[in-house]
């Protein structure tokens, strides 16, 4: 993309930008990003705080515009910024359009997993899979989905996105993306608009949190991904629901959704209750006895093991809640250790 700013987008802190149409002074204290059809400052109006874009290409603001207005009435939709005004900038250079929308302070999202552990990347995933079907089911692709994009705020703790230029109308081709989380790139499917492009790149994104450095393409790009995947233990554990979605095999983040819980419940399911250590009142070889036979000889070890199935049965019909318990008990976990930190 060809970049068409001129020397009027170099402003100086402290400018006062002033609206055409609606008077809104607004004094430029930073340039916070410079892209291809735009540069977004952080400016400060009536005592607050504001992200500002400038543009000389009409046709984008308009665009984005209607985005933020798009998220404004669809409820539950978190991930963009609040829209704030809309106005011109008349200079001696010409009249440029510009809009001012909430400025979303918190901690970029590599950097929050990173100082905080990589045990928020599910609750995050499920947050992000949540506000995407929201933001399909109006009629959108996110479209250029990566972390640089994604801010975490709180709390509550949450993620939010500091960047809706890539949003696009499904159907339409994709009008930004980053190599890494484009699927046309891995030639594993179109730039067309579709939820199954947004699945695509939030799978390279959870890769991505075990390849901070990231890779290029290498061969077969299915095979190539199959093989990273796999020399991650922690990864494996999201093997299918990761080929699926590197395949464009998901409709909709609902469907994605629920498979990632499931592979949630399943890592519960797993993790031990105990071990011979935590069992007081024994001694290791009596311990070794209790394992081996049970705490009255074998036919009450069977007896338990029958139990055991029973219970695994019952267990599995009660799926759709222990999901719930699962998400539950994992957001209000890691919520008070995020809080206990600044006890």
């Amino acid at each position: 993309m060809k970049n068409t700013l001129k020397s009027p987008f170099n402003i100086s802190i402290g400018t006062v930008i002033q609206g055409k149409w609606h008077q809104n002074k607004y004094v430029i204290m930073k340039e916070l990003g410079r892209g291809a059809i735009g540069v977004v400052y952080l400016a400060e109006w009536n005592q607050k705080k504001v992200a500002m874009k400038l543009s000389d290409n009409n046709m984008t603001i308009t665009s984005e515009v209607n985005v933020l207005k798009s998220f404004r009435k669809a409820q539950g939709v978190t991930l963009g910024p609040s829209l704030l005004d809309v106005d011109d900038w008349v200079t001696a250079t010409g009249t440029f359009s510009f809009y001012v929308m909430e400025y979303i302070e918190g901690f970029q999202f590599l950097n929050f997993i990173k100082q905080n552990g990589r045990t928020w990347i599910d609750m995050f995933i499920l947050q992000l899979l949540s506000d995407l079907s929201k933001l399909h089911t109006h009629g959108w692709v996110f479209g250029d989905l990566k972390p640089e994009n994604l801010i975490v705020t709180g709390p509550p703790i949450k993620i939010r996105c500091i960047d809706v230029g890539g949003v696009t109308p499904q159907g339409r081709a994709i009008k930004e993306f980053t190599e890494f989380f484009d699927r046309g790139y891995w030639g594993l499917g179109s730039r067309k608009a579709e939820p199954s492009y947004d699945l695509f790149a939030v799978a390279m994104i959870l890769i991505n949190m075990y390849y901070p450095q990231r890779f290029q393409k290498n061969g077969d790009s299915l095979t190539f991904l199959k093989s990273k995947i796999k020399q991650v233990p922690e990864l494996k554990e999201y093997y299918s629901l990761l080929i699926k979605a590197l395949s464009g095999h998901y409709k909709n983040a609902d469907e994605m959704r629920k498979d990632y819980l499931q592979v949630l419940s399943k890592k519960r399911m797993n993790v031990p209750q105990s071990s011979p250590t935590q069992m007081s009142g024994f001694s290791r070889r009596r311990q070794k006895k209790y394992q081996m036979t049970g705490p009255s000889g074998s036919s009450s070890f069977h007896l338990a093991k029958m139990k055991n199935r029973n219970l695994k049965r019952k267990q599995r019909k009660r799926t759709g809640l222990i999901e719930s318990i699962v998400l539950l008990v994992l957001i209000s976990f890691l919520y008070f250790m995020y809080i206990y930190q600044f006890i």
